[in-house]
């Protein structure tokens, strides 16, 4: 916890191509030593192939995908047990962040 106050959770701007902040998101995610325009043009080269290939928007195809990976359950450790876990669901906002990250 912090002494001070707690910082604020910045919104992510959506990109110039889908209009989309998830994209944005993954594009962060793909950025390599702060090169965001080569991590834009592998992931817009990529969506292009994606749609010459499926013949269908890339855009839903690339939210189908995220949508498919980000978690549902998380396997958490009961207190005061030695060897017992326990299932719960994980919240929205966790589900948003944890395929993003590396």
């Amino acid at each position: 916890m912090p002494r001070r106050r707690v910082a604020q959770r910045r919104d992510v701007l959506p990109d110039p191509v889908y209009n989309n902040p998830l994209v944005t998101k993954f594009i962060n995610g793909v950025m390599w030593g702060g090169k965001k325009s080569s991590a834009e043009r592998i992931f817009y080269d990529a969506l292009t192939q994606l749609g010459e290939k499926t013949n269908e928007e890339p855009l839903k195809v690339f939210k189908k995908a995220i949508e498919n990976v980000r978690p549902t359950v998380e396997v958490k450790a009961r207190l005061g047990k030695a060897q017992d876990t326990v299932n719960q669901t994980v919240i929205d906002v966790l589900r948003r962040v944890l395929p993003c990250e590396d």
